[in-house]
Parts: structure tokens; sequence; C-alpha cells
């Protein structure tokens, strides 16, 4: 009357194995992908020259006077 137990189909455990290591092939290249990017920029990073340092300057203080207001209005 006891059934007899049922064998252990290993095809979910191939399966599952399978999908594990797709997804852990595909985050390493994702993973070395950003890290050499980010080297690729650090290492070919544009110097500042002293224009670009004097227009970010002359565009702050620009900026600054432009939300002062002028003498003799009302506030």
């Amino acid at each position: 009357m006891n059934k007899p137990p049922r064998k252990k189909n290993p095809t979910l455990g191939i399966a599952v194995f399978i999908v594990v290591a797709v997804l852990l092939v595909i985050a390493t290249l994702f993973y070395n992908a950003i890290k050499e990017k980010r080297e690729f920029d650090s290492s070919n990073a544009p110097a500042v020259s002293i224009s670009s340092g004097a227009a970010a300057a002359t565009a702050t203080s620009a900026a600054a006077t432009a939300m002062k207001p002028a003498s003799g209005t009302a506030q």
C-alpha cells in the first residue's frame, strides 16, 4: 500500500546551476566594464585650463550680481 519513494529529478538542479552560472558571468562582465570605464575616465580626464577656470569665476560673479536688486528699486 505504501508508494515507493520518488526519485529525485536531477534536471531541476542542473537548470538552477546553469542559471546561476549565467548570472554570475553577466555580473562579472558588468563589473569589469564599469571598473575599466572608471580607470579610463580617470586616466583621460581633461586638464582644467586657466581660461575655463576664469570663465567659471566670471559666470559665478555674474550670477551673484544678477541676484542683487538695483539701487533705488522697491523690494
